[in-house]
């Protein structure tokens, strides 16, 4: 009950910040929750990003990536898929890199897709990032100056941790409908 109530709480909090949600969020999901807690976090941090969440055909929302290394690296996170303001399916982030790098960080991460056809693309599958995919890190006007490529937008906020790095690598992306 009491973690009811602190769900409801940060629902009503997060309506009262942000004055057109992103999506409506179940409040009995938790992890539907932490995503709508990032979505507020990353518009805080940028707010020119509204464009981005306005004008795309859906986007997928990591609230929280863990990503580490020593010289070979790895990232994991948990994501959910929205379109047309509602959860549309889960998604997860793998990452494996390979090169100069030493420590840990958590970040949150947000993939914006400028069509159906890219969000199609996403959900068949069948998605990664290769090494040449770059996601533009967020701070005040960062998106100001990002475009889409090959369909999608990238975009990372830092949660936390330190870490040097010089690797190469990519991202590996799930899907699943949300029942």
């Amino acid at each position: 009950m009491r973690k009811l109530i602190a769900s409801l709480a940060a629902l009503v909090l997060a309506v009262s910040i942000v004055p057109a949600l992103a999506f409506e969020p179940d409040v009995n999901d938790s992890f539907e929750l932490d995503v709508q807690k990032a979505i507020i976090a990353i518009k805080k941090a940028d707010p020119g990003i509204e464009t981005f969440f306005d004008n795309a055909a859906g986007f997928a929302v990591f609230p929280s990536v863990g990503k580490g290394g020593i010289v070979i690296g790895g990232a994991y996170g948990k994501g959910l898929v929205i379109a047309g303001k509602k959860a549309v399916g889960y998604t997860t982030m793998t990452q494996g890199t390979i090169g100069l790098q030493l420590g840990g960080q958590n970040y949150s991460q947000f993939i914006f897709f400028r069509d159906n056809t890219a969000i199609d693309h996403f959900k068949r599958g069948n998605f990664e990032f290769g090494a040449q995919a770059s996601a533009v890190a967020v701070t005040a006007g960062a998106s100001a100056d990002a475009a889409y490529d090959s369909g999608v937008a990238i975009f990372t906020l830092a949660r936390g941790g330190l870490m040097i790095e010089g690797s190469v690598g990519g991202q590996r992306f799930t899907y699943q409908a949300k029942p």
